[in-house]
């Protein structure tokens, strides 16, 4: 699709120089934020081999050594096994890469890159792989097919080529898509999200980012927020997916068919233990996707004098209020080959990570934890029961709010990928550690 570009074909041949000069291929450090968009750059390789048969860049090996401890006061699932492997400051959304580093989404400007996440001794320290200075660099996804990294930032979706071992990005980021572009509407709340997350699918070759909304509750008058929006991978045929979605920060796209997922952080301080949070499928929905915020959430549920709710979306998963879902990711249900392979029981389903809340609904802070959704397909193995937002899903990591205030809390879950070798990876923001668990 992309052999027209030039830059591309430049691209290309370097990396065919590197191969045959069995060079590095760690890239120079990105230099300043581009100005704005630009839709003829074309930063993805020719092929699918450029990124994968790059010579890995010199990296120290971590020395041999004991497996990583378990992190004081979390509970894994029976039969498996959680280890602290770093620390990262801030850490949010993640993104494994073929070689088996880990990459890492950031509240600041940075993005950031963990060598050697799969190690059995542990990884080494993170370190910078790319500034750009829009933080929150939150969200960030890795296409194997276009050998790209795609980053969500406050104001826009990046995309940065990959080779094969890259500690830094070989080049500045390419800002492909401008979100965030008006202000907040006049009285706003100050509720305002400045986060964006971004997933890639190999199965539609599409890219979907999902921008967070600027208020509690409000009507928008910037048309990119609280939204969720389909481009391709350089950023054109921007469509708008899904519409009035409070704060979709948990986006996903189920490997096997391509189906977009969100998990949202829903509306604050409505009265009793509603409404409900939820994971939903958005390409179960046809044309614009309108999950009602802040009118209408739930079973159609009215929530503002006078709402129309009918044609609002009731989503398939639901989780309990203020739950406040920050990751999503699907387990391969094809997964008995990998080395790392969980057991049946979490093979094609989704995990959901929950960072908890301040809200004290039943007098104790709503506690953060790990979750996973036994799924058949696309399709959740329990039926939602509107009555009960606890039926579709099992506890899977505990122990982050060992008590009932936020004060005991020592953890709260945000980012989750699945490596190629099947190992599961959680970023813990308020422990600053990077988690990793295995059989």
């Amino acid at each position: 699709m992309y052999r027209g570009s030039r830059r591309l074909l430049a691209f290309a041949a370097s990396t065919a120089l590197i191969v045959a000069c069995g060079g590095a291929g760690g890239g120079a450090t990105p230099g300043p934020t581009p100005s704005g968009p630009s839709p003829t750059a074309t930063p993805t390789s020719a092929a699918a081999p450029n990124c994968l048969g790059v010579t890995p860049a010199p990296v120290t090996t971590p020395p041999p050594g004991p497996s990583p401890a378990p992190p004081a006061g979390l509970t894994v699932a029976s039969g498996l096994h959680i280890q602290a492997i770093a620390s990262v400051a801030n850490p949010r959304e993640l993104a494994s890469l073929p070689n088996g580093d880990l990459l890492i989404g950031t509240t600041g400007s940075t993005v950031a890159l963990l060598p050697f996440a799969e190690s059995p001794s542990g990884a080494l320290a993170a370190h910078t792989f790319a500034t750009i200075g829009d933080g929150p660099d939150n969200g960030v996804a890795f296409s194997s097919s276009l050998c790209t990294i795609f980053v969500g930032t406050q104001h826009g979706v990046y995309a940065i080529p990959y080779g094969y071992g890259d500690q830094t990005a070989r080049s500045t980021p390419v800002l492909i898509a401008s979100i965030r572009t008006g202000s907040p509407p006049a009285g706003s709340d100050g509720d305002v999200h400045s986060t964006t997350s971004v997933a890639y699918s190999e199965v539609t070759n599409l890219l979907d980012v999902a921008v967070g909304s600027s208020c509690n509750a409000c009507a928008e008058t910037d048309t990119t927020r609280a939204s969720i929006f389909q481009m391709t991978a350089t950023g054109g045929a921007m469509t708008k997916r899904a519409t009035r979605i409070r704060n979709g920060i948990a986006l996903t796209a189920n490997p096997s068919s391509g189906h977009l997922w969100v998990g949202d952080a829903g509306q604050d301080d409505l009265p009793g233990t509603h409404p409900y949070e939820f994971v939903d499928d958005v390409t179960a929905h046809g044309g614009v996707a309108d999950y009602g915020w802040p009118d209408c959430e739930e079973n159609h549920v009215a929530y503002a004098s006078g709402a129309q709710c009918a044609a609002t979306v009731a989503p398939l998963v639901e989780f309990p209020a203020y739950s406040t879902i920050i990751g999503a990711a699907f387990y391969p249900a094809q997964a008995g080959g990998l080395a790392y392979a969980l057991p049946a029981p979490y093979r094609g389903a989704m995990f959901v990570t929950r960072h908890g809340s301040w809200h004290t609904p039943g007098g104790c802070n709503v506690v953060p934890e790990v979750d996973f959704v036994p799924m058949n397909g696309d399709v959740p193995a329990t039926p939602v029961d509107w009555s009960d937002p606890t039926k579709q899903w099992q506890p899977f990591v505990t122990g982050f709010q060992p008590g009932c205030s936020s004060s005991t809390r020592i953890g709260r879950p945000t980012g989750i990928t699945v490596s190629a070798s099947g190992t599961l990876f959680i970023a813990d923001d308020r422990a600053g550690e990077i988690y990793r668990v295995r059989p």
